[in-house]
């Protein structure tokens, strides 16, 4: 019998795996794979948390299939030079695998099918990483939302039993390509040292669940899932997690409703890669002063919720969603400097960093993305943390200078940054807004 191939990418897990349900069920034994991919990793510091925590992942399937007999086979190189070495190897009828949105992603595999395609390979790919994709979700006219809320509504509307039904992979396990297991790599064999990074769990129990609404935008609570690297790297399936919050909390609902929001618009508007989604927010002059923005990276900046913010995402990779919006706005509208400075920091920094949801994340900060409030939204440090963290708590933890005469002075008055900023954008947009 020919193989058929399983390429794992952002779905790290057996359960609730649509591309890997379609491929057992399609009569070959079925070999998984998975690509280190150099194109990407050649980019990141020898010390990266996110490809430790794949690594371990990967680990974790590894076992999972070795339990049935089975063996994840790996490789490390460009995807596009390996795939002909891949499939000398297998001669596979046919590789499955799940969409991916982002542009590298998309022109990958157009890349790889059409060569698949040449050797007389199918290629399929499947909906896995979101509830609603592509075209799923329009405007009654049939055009794409551009604002969440109605987007949103939409959303709900639609969303049934149907879309929520779990993929039942362990029925088919049987049809994996039974042999001796591969041997695993290290981490230093794909050119990475340990970070020594923690189990990264998430929480989405009954008791967090009831409470997120209450108490999630209090950064000092541990009263988030902490579940967005699972999502992003695929550990746990948006279905498992979609019905759990449809059943539990709307508004943590809401909050994966986001995500899928965001991978429309980059589908839609690939132009935000790069450029501000409303064309004419490309025009601002934006000061991008070298030393304002290390003193924005470093947690530096005088005002201690920002300052808390940067160093608590530098240390551990992860930062508070709330306090995210809090330090973006601060970027871009207190220091004038370009939403894409922060977009690329974060980039680089997040353990939960995804493309779509980042990018969107920064535009609406900077008031040039898809939100329907105008540009002169402006968040104060000072009343945010009345409200978020009238306490300290938050702050004393990741600033514990807060309270010395050592500590930072402001970087800049918060009255005349709002000033400068609403006559800066204000000159840029003219009468548009």
């Amino acid at each position: 019998m020919s193989t058929t191939l399983f390429w794992h990418r952002r779905d790290l897990r057996l359960d609730d795996n649509a591309g890997l349900y379609h491929a057992l069920r399609s009569g070959n034994p079925v070999q998984p794979i998975f690509i280190f991919d150099t194109t990407i990793l050649d980019k990141l510091p020898k010390q990266d948390k996110r490809v430790e925590f794949i690594h371990r992942s990967l680990q974790k399937l590894d076992q999972a299939y070795r339990n049935h007999g089975a063996s994840l086979r790996i490789y490390h190189g460009n995807p596009t030079e390996l795939w002909p070495l891949i499939w000398e190897e297998w001669k596979p009828s046919a590789v499955f695998t799940n969409h991916d949105y982002e542009p590298y992603a998309l022109q990958r595999d157009q890349q790889i099918g059409s060569w698949l395609l040449s050797k007389q390979s199918a290629f399929y790919t499947f909906k896995d990483q979101c509830i609603f994709e592509k075209d799923e979700v329009l405007k009654d006219d049939g055009k794409p939302y551009t604002v969440f809320t109605p987007y949103s509504r939409k959303w709900k509307a639609k969303l049934n039993a149907f879309y929520l039904r779990p993929y039942p992979v362990s029925n088919y396990l049987q049809n994996l390509q039974k042999h001796n297991p591969f041997p695993f790599p290290s981490l230093e064999s794909i050119g990475f040292e340990s970070t020594g990074l923690g189990e990264l769990n998430y929480d989405i129990s009954d008791t967090l669940l009831q409470r997120y609404g209450q108490y999630r935008d209090y950064p000092f609570l541990p009263a988030t899932s902490r579940v967005s690297i699972h999502l992003r790297f695929g550990t746990v399936s948006i279905r498992q997690l979609a019905s759990l919050a449809r059943e539990k909390s709307e508004i943590w609902l809401n909050e994966l409703i986001w995500r899928d929001f965001y991978m429309m618009i980059l589908w839609h508007f690939p132009h935000v890669v790069g450029n501000s989604f409303k064309p004419a927010y490309d025009r601002i002059a934006w000061r991008n002063n070298p030393a304002d923005f290390e003193r924005w990276c470093q947690g530096k900046t005088g005002y201690p919720i920002v300052d808390a913010g940067m160093r608590q995402l530098n240390e551990t990779g992860f930062m508070h969603n709330r306090v995210r919006m809090v330090v973006a706005s601060f970027l871009t509208k207190h220091l004038l400097i370009d939403w894409r400075w922060g977009e690329a920091y974060f980039a680089e920094k997040l353990l939960d960093f995804e493309l779509a949801s980042n990018n969107g994340g920064w535009q609406w900060a900077a008031g040039s993305g898809c939100d329907a409030a105008p540009y002169f939204r402006v968040f104060n440090p000072e009343e945010q943390t009345k409200k978020f963290d009238a306490e300290g708590r938050y702050i004393r933890k990741w600033v514990k200078e807060v309270d010395e005469l050592s500590y930072s002075r402001p970087i800049v008055d918060h009255k005349f940054a709002r000033e400068r900023a609403l006559k800066t954008y204000k000159q840029a947009l003219g009468a548009e807004e």
